[in-house]
């Protein structure tokens, strides 16, 4: 998995002035707790900080004032139009620990094509040592026929891993296509339409 190493500055101002001041200049509020320690309160460079939370479950080597911090991402907030990170909540862990993360599943092979895959979850809970977290696991579905299910359990996990989530979990399911072929009421031909216009005026002459 991806380490990212990011310098961070500690935060001597709070509230939402202060927070607002920090994203004015480029800063992200951040706060890092966990192992029994006081939490800390950082601000961290937001360009370094949005490319590195590309990659899923990256671990954050945080330099504050010359000693290294080992995190994970726990909780990012985003502004709900701009999509601009406006904090972050980061757990520290220890190298060789294991942690309880969300990681996403991507699907490998070919289905039924008569069927409709149909994605349930995207992504699953293990645990798994903290600098060894997978970025995305594989669940076959080659062969996988129609009107059947793949779960959690089928998805297969590296050495080390195990699964946190429950097992019958349904990852994707493979819907069947509909054979019922709809009925359409079909118009009368225009050409027979004309052909009754003359009789019904006769009968009225009648």
């Amino acid at each position: 998995m991806a380490e990212v190493s990011i310098k961070g500055t500690a935060r001597t101002e709070f509230g939402k002035g202060a927070s607002r001041r920090a994203r004015v200049a480029g800063l992200v509020p951040a706060v890092i707790y966990g192992h029994g320690e006081k939490p800390l309160h950082i601000t961290l460079p937001a360009r370094e900080l949005g490319v590195a939370l590309k990659e899923s479950n990256v671990l954050l080597n945080i330099d504050i004032d010359g000693k290294a911090e080992l995190t994970l991402p726990k909780s990012v907030v985003r502004h709900p139009l701009k999509q601009i990170l406006e904090h972050i909540d980061l757990v520290l862990v220890r190298r060789g620990e294991k942690v309880v993360v969300s990681v996403p599943v991507h699907t490998e092979g070919k289905h039924d094509p008569d069927g409709i895959l149909e994605h349930q979850h995207n992504s699953i809970e293990i645990e798994a040592e903290a600098t060894s977290i997978p970025k995305f696991l594989v669940l076959d579905i080659e062969g996988m026929a129609a009107g059947t299910s793949k779960h959690a359990s089928d998805v297969v996990l590296p050495a080390g891993t195990t699964l946190v989530s429950p097992a019958n979990t349904i990852i994707v399911h493979l819907s069947e296509r509909s054979t019922a072929v709809e009925e359409v009421p079909v118009a009368a031909p225009a050409a027979d339409a004309e052909a009754a216009a003359p009789v019904a005026d006769a009968e009225k002459k009648d």
